[in-house]
């Protein structure tokens, strides 16, 4: 077991563990830590605690000191500095004709590099952008292409339910999302639906994609046979969300639809939904704009 803190540098940012190294940092202190690209001012959102060692990417960094008064000064000087290189990295972008979109300015703590985050949609030669700032800022320049998910997360925003964006707000890192989730929880197939500001899947299909692969083991599929309390009869329909299906029971001459909870019936013949087949996935593609915004969807 090792020692470790849980320190984070951006707002909804990923967190990384540092050796505490008997600096006395607790949970919400900023602290000064090494990191791989320099000194950087961090927030502890993880008190001391012990991992395995298997848990922590080797060699662990230091946390270097709890910050100072005269450091938290500093970290907003900074942040005051990039609102300046921001201004000044846009007009030379225009000067150099360059088809990019800044995104955000980032100084580390000890100021020996400035990070310009931009996204774009190739490659671009920014050669001639790079010596122009660092000829500007005397000191290391790095640009940085970002995709859309991670512009989303710096610049924030409103989701279409109309919450701010989780990636914005408590997300650390980015959860692999699918077209089968979508499916999986009878969700519209319509790309514009289904897709968050940034045009990619949203990042919710992944919250509750656990409860309904459980749900849907234990879900008969339409048409199969099962016997329940009101009798023996067919699915005609099945419900993730209320755990439940409507049976078809013939009771003398007439048909009568019950609907029965997963819980109270018992599969004779058929099937259970489990998984989605991939083949059965068919997108509701409307117009040419849709067509544009599949492929967006299914970019990594």
């Amino acid at each position: 077991m090792i020692k470790v803190v849980g320190i984070r540098f951006k707002k909804a940012g990923k967190i990384y563990y540092f050796d505490p190294n008997e600096s006395n940092v607790k949970k919400d202190d900023y602290a000064i830590v090494e990191t791989a690209r320099g000194i950087e001012f961090g927030q502890c959102v993880i008190g001391e605690k012990e991992i395995k060692e298997e848990e922590i990417v080797a060699p662990l960094k230091l946390v270097i000191r709890a910050a100072s008064e005269e450091d938290i000064k500093k970290h907003e000087e900074n942040k005051a500095k990039e609102i300046d290189a921001f201004n000044i990295c846009l007009e030379k972008i225009m000067e150099h004709g360059l088809d990019m979109k800044l995104i955000d300015v980032e100084y580390t703590f000890d100021n020996n590099k400035v990070i310009f985050y931009f996204t774009a949609d190739g490659r671009i030669d920014f050669r001639e952008l790079v010596k122009n700032l660092a000829s500007i800022f005397k000191t290391r320049i790095e640009l940085r292409q970002i995709g859309v998910r991670d512009e989303a997360k710096m610049l924030g925003g409103l989701g279409p339910c109309g919450r701010s964006l989780c990636c914005s707000t408590f997300l650390g890192d980015f959860a692999s999302v699918s077209i089968k989730m979508a499916k999986e929880q009878n969700l519209s197939l319509n790309p514009t639906k289904i897709s968050g500001i940034c045009g990619r899947l949203m990042c919710c299909l992944n919250y509750e994609q656990s409860a309904y692969e459980q749900i849907r083991k234990k879900l008969p599929k339409v048409g199969s046979i099962v016997e329940t309390d009101f009798g023996r009869g067919e699915v005609v329909l099945n419900n993730v969300v209320k755990e439940s299906v409507k049976v078809k029971i013939r009771r003398n001459d007439e048909e009568i639809l019950e609907d029965v909870n997963i819980k109270d019936l018992k599969l004779i013949s058929g099937g259970y939904e489990d998984t989605v087949d991939e083949s059965d996935i068919k997108l509701e593609i409307q117009d040419e704009e849709d067509k544009s915004l599949i492929k967006e969807l299914f970019k990594g």
